[in-house]
């Protein structure tokens, strides 16, 4: 059966600057059982995580104007009810000193740009099917 029949939808905010990526995540996931909110700067998705909304995961890109997504990510960890929430870190720039800056300061997965959609929507499935 299709995911996109599945009755619980989930709920994701995708954090990223470039308008044309998050529409992209939006449509792939949308075709699935997600339903996404998209944000584009560490501000606004701090606003938004700070609210009592349900959030299933977070898609967060790291270089972002104002406040960098390992920046939201620290903050987000502070946060209760958000303290477990998954985060897949999204970059164009792949360097190891991020990936363990993410790893520490709890990211969940981390993907370089450019990304295969498909992949990413079988990774945000297994966090659902652990």
């Amino acid at each position: 059966m299709p995911s996109r029949f599945f009755s619980e939808r989930r709920h994701i905010l995708v954090v990223d600057d470039e308008p044309y990526i998050g529409r992209i995540i939006q449509l792939k996931l949308e075709d699935g059982p997600y339903d996404v909110e998209l944000v584009s700067d560490g501000h606004s998705a701090l606003s938004r995580l700070r609210g009592e909304a349900p959030i299933d995961v977070i898609l967060l890109d790291i270089m972002m104007p104002h406040m960098s997504g390992l920046d939201v990510l620290a903050e987000l960890r502070r946060l209760p009810h958000r303290a477990g929430t998954p985060v897949i870190m999204l970059t164009g720039k792949g360097q190891e000193a991020d990936r363990e800056q993410a790893a520490a300061l709890g990211a969940t997965d981390f993907l370089t740009k450019p990304f295969s959609p498909k992949k990413l929507l079988a990774r945000i499935d297994e966090l659902f099917t652990r």
